[in-house]
């Protein structure tokens, strides 16, 4: 099959890193890749054997976010159409909000062939801080994008977000997760790691307001877990020291260490007794699924998403509700009796499942 993947650049960021996962895992089948990126900023190696291509949008005319979308949308028209000399795509995935405003405007791509990939939850990201009329046009723009289109989710609560919280009508939908080279990362977490052999519970993900730092750390305290706290992501110099002020308000201070994201995390994960995610929202939660593959037990809270499709059955008493205190106390239980992981159940994450997932939506087509 000849496959193209579409996406507005390709910076560090759990929708990125899927699509390059995907991208490898197809190509290893024996299947034709394309990616194209709307933007030049790329934080990932391309995966080998991956077509890579940038469509870049030059214009620096002072009225160009007026014209945007139908402009861009030229551009990548042009180059599906040069693409497709060599033969059409089979199907066409189209990735993060942005890029699919541009993709609904483009004239070149086969509606049937086409399938928006949703990777989080629109109602928080989009109208959690809109208001009247200002709610009421972001609601009516992602209607125009998605009703009567295919939708990949990648986790249910995504799906019945988009559909429910925007009353939009798909022609055909289906859930997905994301995948993961279960291999690769086992092999990853046993590189060395400073805190190898050290009690220490972990959290790893941007440091930005909506991962909630400040409930993870009034949480720490609460629980009176003496072991350190590590957080380790990347975000502004403002961002950080605030969440230093926020370590000592709570007087945890001593025993939280702030770390810059790191390529490999997973040896950070694999040692660690815990990790955490304290989350408002998320769209799925990569980190949970790489922490159960590298057998470390995971705390979330229960936002809106996909934590409570990942934390199932026993794994489920590592779901806490959104309160600090509560966060506290599900920390505690975990860490005084953690679950029994099951590694089989991991094996539906792996990217030989999830592409063939992928590639069922031709055979749907047909």
């Amino acid at each position: 099959m000849r496959i193209l993947m579409v996406i507005d650049g390709l910076p560090g960021g759990g929708a990125e890193k899927t699509v390059l996962t995907l991208s490898q895992g197809l190509v290893g089948m024996g299947h034709q890749v394309s990616v194209f990126s709307l933007r030049r900023v790329c934080d990932y190696d391309i995966p080998e054997g991956v077509d890579y291509q940038v469509i870049l949008d030059t214009c620096k005319k002072p009225w160009r976010k007026l014209t945007e979308l139908s402009r861009r949308a030229a551009l990548l028209d042009s180059a599906v159409e040069q693409a497709q000399k060599k033969g059409k795509f089979d199907l066409i995935f189209s990735h993060l909000h942005k890029t699919d405003r541009i993709v609904a405007h483009t004239k070149s791509i086969p509606r049937e062939k086409l399938w928006y990939c949703v990777h989080g939850m629109f109602s928080f990201s989009y109208l959690q801080h809109r208001h009247g009329f200002s709610r009421w046009l972001k609601r009516k723009k992602i209607q125009s994008v998605y009703q009567n289109s295919n939708v990949v989710a990648v986790s249910k609560a995504v799906l019945q977000d988009i559909t429910q919280g925007f009353d939009i009508t798909l022609s055909r939908s289906s859930v997905i997760h994301n995948p993961f080279d279960i291999d690769g990362i086992h092999l990853r977490a046993k590189e060395p790691c400073e805190m190898a052999g050290q009690d220490y519970l972990i959290h790893v993900g941007r440091f930005h307001e909506h991962k909630r730092h400040d409930r993870l750390i009034n949480a720490y305290a609460l629980s009176k877990i003496q072991v350190p706290l590590v957080l380790m992501g990347s975000g502004s110099e403002e961002r950080i020291t605030e969440i230093k002020a926020m370590a000592s308000a709570a007087g945890v201070a001593d025993r939280v260490i702030i770390k810059s994201f790191v390529p490999n995390p997973y040896p950070w994960i694999a040692n660690a007794r815990m990790l955490l995610l304290s989350s408002d929202c998320e769209g799925f939660g990569n980190v949970l699924v790489e922490a159960l593959i590298c057998q470390t037990p995971a705390v979330s809270t229960r936002c809106p998403g996909g934590p409570a499709e990942i934390l199932t059955e026993g794994l489920a008493r590592g779901l806490s509700g959104m309160t600090a205190q509560e966060l506290a106390n599900t920390m505690l239980d975990i860490y005084n009796n953690p679950p029994i992981i099951d590694s089989t159940k991991i094996e539906s994450y792996s990217i030989g499942a999830i592409c063939q997932q992928y590639l069922s939506l031709a055979a749907e087509e047909r």
